[in-house]
């Protein structure tokens, strides 16, 4: 990997140390909600459409900092705009185990959402600056955190919840935990982020040629279809990890938590393989390959009857889909080198907006036609996925 021109080795290290723990804390936070959802909803009496409309408000929360905390990187930096993002996420997490009743709740979750959305796009962003070659390896291995902290969070929750943990206790710790990562950002040296050119008024090139300054205009052309791709994966990773404990009610809690961190265990395990062998291929091409193998195996899970074969295939769906986000990221880095935060922001902004289009949706659908044709549409999310990845490559090689 070259380094960034600004940091030694051992400043490249430590911020990407900073990043990673980033991507750890909102990977554990981000299952929070859907390893207590059975507690939730017995607290608050909410049925599976409520909660679809919680996710839908987290979710909108997330894309708003993502899009926004990518523009305001670049006017004020990093460190204070990834510092603030985690004080916010902690202060929401908490927020969520202090809800007297569902409304407060909901707008803790608001709360909560925009500081991780702000905060997953900036890490993205530091270290697209942090490593300027070999992106593949270093964002596979930025998202293996995040894979960590997702992995971790459903069976430890679970074992928590059983064991008479009240799962406001759990909240409360989590965001007492995530908050402390705010000292890192005040102490670890890392690229600004900013661009000296990003005062009103002044026009900013982009790798395009196109004067633009902010991240959601960045989204354009080639880069747009980048952008629907990543939606479309992530629409089909959280359709299945918000809803897989929900999915496999039939089968104890601890069971169906299992299958939920086993799915995380896929996901890391593909990050980790591609981490060792993305470099080796072309990234568009190896991308394609993952999402068209995770519609296979997520189809599989569904329709293949036996609970040990779902779990199975679901736990390999992860192994294929994991490379996916990172690898996409990677390509929209390579297009535009010199907007690293805005084009970080600005995926990670689209990749949120997929997961309000169906997720959210998933709740209804399954109090209308079942949960099983719900989780069927992540199949077709995946296979959009792939198709938006072979019109990225066809619209580059045309512009090439």
């Amino acid at each position: 990997m070259d380094p960034s021109p600004t940091l030694g080795p051992r400043g490249r290290l430590a911020a990407g140390i900073v990043g990673c723990l980033s991507l750890l804390a909102i990977g554990w936070t981000g299952l929070l909600i859907p390893s207590l959802i059975r507690s939730i909803e017995s607290t608050f009496g909410q049925s599976d459409a409520g909660i679809g409309v919680l996710y839908l408000a987290y979710a909108l929360a997330y894309t708003a900092g993502s899009f926004g905390g990518g523009a305001l990187t670049e006017r004020l930096g990093r460190r204070l705009v990834l510092g603030g993002a985690v004080l916010v996420h902690g202060l929401g997490v908490i927020s969520l185990g202090l809800a007297p009743t569902w409304t407060p709740f909901v707008a803790a979750a608001l709360v909560a959402g925009a500081g991780a959305g702000c905060l997953d796009g900036g890490s993205n962003g530091l270290v697209l600056d942090v490593y300027r070659e070999g992106r593949g390896r270093a964002m596979n291995l930025l998202h293996v955190s995040f894979s960590v902290g997702a992995l971790a969070a459903p069976v430890t929750i679970g074992a928590l919840v059983v064991s008479g943990v009240p799962w406001q206790t759990v909240a409360i710790g989590t965001g007492a935990v995530v908050s402390l990562l705010a000292i890192a950002y005040g102490v670890v040296p890392m690229p600004s982020g900013r661009r000296a050119d990003a005062a009103p008024g002044t026009a900013a090139t982009n790798g395009a040629g196109t004067g633009s300054s902010s991240g959601p205009r960045l989204l354009a052309g080639p880069l747009l279809l980048l952008g629907i791709a990543i939606a479309a994966y992530v629409a089909s990773e959280v359709g299945v990890s918000n809803w897989l404990v929900r999915f496999l009610e039939p089968a104890p809690l601890q069971t169906a938590t299992l299958a939920l961190t086993l799915y995380w265990a896929g996901l890391t395990t593909g990050r980790l393989i591609a981490s060792a062998i993305a470099d080796r291929f072309d990234h568009l091409r190896f991308t394609t390959v993952c999402a068209l193998a995770t519609a296979v195996l997520i189809a599989t899970a569904i329709l293949v009857p036996g609970l040990p074969v779902t779990i199975a295939a679901f736990a390999l769906a992860g192994v294929a889909s994991g490379p996916t986000f990172p690898m996409i990221v990677a390509l929209g880095g390579e297009r535009h080198p010199e907007r690293s935060a805005a084009v970080g922001g600005s995926l990670t902004g689209m990749a949120i907006v997929g997961s309000i289009v169906y997720p959210p949706a998933m709740g209804f659908l399954s109090v209308t036609v079942g949960m099983t044709f719900a989780m069927f549409g992540t199949v077709v999310l995946a296979l959009v996925c792939a198709a938006a990845l072979t019109a990225y490559g066809r619209a580059t090689a045309r512009a090439t």
